[in-house]
């Protein structure tokens, strides 16, 4: 069995390496779990809203309209049933009550039943998208039992996002961007030439615990990082909770009204997990870790390789995650990453961003300190698409190895090589048909060549 994984509550790590919190932090997580728990719980009452306002029309309409409409009436009501099964599995889901509070505010998990029912007090606002806020601003003016639009719309793509993760029909989108990554990883650290459970792996934004089971299965000894509790609890479940193969069905794609060519499209079923980590526990270490990225990894030189997937652009400041990437990987050690430049906090009312261009990163990357050993572009990748949906969406990602030069380096002989060559225009169109890099690096090489020595 596979042990079950820690999830700390928003650590803050120190110089010892505890966990410290005050009162007030203590409060204010708990404060926030709550409000997550919340969202799940007002997941079917939210979603019912929108499939009653479009019955309502319907029932509106000329009846000779609503004869030639009689299988879509009968559909919406597919819609309603898909949405309570995923409300059952969202039960299954808060049955666990690891990450949850405890105490007098807590919800009595004894009665299961209470799992289905939703706090009284909703804040509907505007329920137009474009008008919630972002997660984690103003929380402190919102009640502990106040649901915000935005919070349950993160709830309906958290059932996306376990798709993606963990589902057979999401194989080929998981592909386009973990493997990669993956690749890049066991080329540099091969298994023939390290010992792998000594290979220490940093997954941030491990969103639903994919790639980080996929790596620790390799047999590195992986870590991932979340900041959300949507995506902590939903990966705590498929992790440690999920005891054999497609146990669970959802309907991922059951919110998506538009751009269906069949009815049954929108209603398409999905089980998970395709694969059950409970089952086939990885060969190395796995962990998980709550908290904010740049607040709990302040420990230099502790990882030999940052893996970043769909990640850096949700930073504010993408340099600060540059920076703590480049101090906490020991020297020699790589960052490997694939993503697009969304820049989530971009044109965010009350909040701060800079958007850097690929050109501004690669410059960025290079002052900081990393040795790009090699970088590509134009990489076809999805995230959490429906695939039968009229509307495919897919970014043109970036993807790049990187290396935080070794101590034993020769760091100027290193500068006299770079201005021997090209300008560092390192960028190199590609597509997901070939995701072999065109100019092949041999690792072993490079390090040959760093364990020579120095010419005095």
């Amino acid at each position: 069995m596979l042990p079950s994984l820690p999830f700390p509550m928003h650590p803050k790590m120190h110089e010892d390496q505890t966990l410290v919190f005050s009162t007030k932090e203590d409060e204010e997580e708990r404060r926030h779990i709550r409000k997550v728990q919340n969202a799940f719980q007002y997941y079917r009452r939210y979603a019912y809203l929108r499939v009653n306002k479009t019955e309502d029309y319907l029932n509106s309409l000329a009846a000779d309209d609503q004869r030639l409409l009689s299988k879509y009436r009968s559909h919406l009501d597919n819609v309603r049933n898909c949405i309570d099964c995923n409300q059952a599995v969202i039960r299954e889901i808060l049955r666990d009550r690891l990450l949850y509070p405890t105490g007098d505010n807590a919800t009595d998990v004894s009665d299961a039943s209470q799992l289905d029912e939703a706090p009284e007090h909703v804040r509907h606002g505007d329920m137009d998208q474009t008008n919630f806020r972002v997660d984690g601003q103003d929380d402190d003016d919102v009640a502990d039992d106040v649901v915000e639009p935005l919070k349950i719309l993160k709830a309906q793509s958290t059932l996306k996002l376990i798709a993606r993760d963990w589902s057979s029909e999401c194989a080929v989108e998981r592909e386009q961007s973990y493997k990669p990554i993956i690749d890049s990883i066991e080329e540099y650290y091969k298994p023939t030439d390290y010992k792998l459970n000594e290979i220490k792996i940093l997954v941030p934004g491990a969103g639903l615990g994919r790639l980080t089971y996929e790596l620790a299965c390799r047999g590195y000894a992986c870590e991932g990082n979340e900041f959300s509790y949507f995506m902590l609890i939903a990966s705590n479940f498929v992790l440690n909770l999920c005891d054999y193969e497609d146990k669970h069905v959802l309907y991922p794609w059951v919110h998506q009204y538009v751009n269906n060519m069949r009815r049954a499209d929108q209603v398409a079923p999905v089980r998970f997990p395709d694969v059950c980590p409970v089952k086939y526990p990885p060969k190395g270490n796995i962990e998980m870790a709550a908290g904010d990225f740049l607040e709990v990894y302040k420990t230099p030189n502790a990882y030999n390789c940052v893996a970043t997937c769909f990640f850096i652009d949700c930073a504010n400041n993408v340099i600060d995650f540059i920076r703590t990437i480049y101090k906490i990987l020991v020297p020699g050690g790589i960052w490997v990453n694939l993503g697009p430049l969304l820049y989530h906090y971009s044109d965010i009312s009350g909040q701060n961003s800079i958007e850097p261009t690929y050109e501004d990163l690669v410059i960025i990357m290079e002052s900081i300190g990393f040795d790009i050993i090699s970088t590509h572009t134009g990489i076809s990748t999805k995230y959490a698409q429906n695939p039968l949906s009229m509307k495919q969406s897919k970014y043109k990602s970036l993807f790049w190895v990187c290396r935080k030069p070794p101590n034993n380096f020769d760091q100027q002989q290193q500068q006299k090589q770079q201005q021997q060559q090209e300008p560092p225009d390192l960028i190199v169109h590609q597509s997901n048909k070939d995701v072999n890099p065109d100019v092949h690096v041999d690792f072993e090489t490079e390090r040959q060549r760093e364990r020579e020595p120095k010419q005095t």
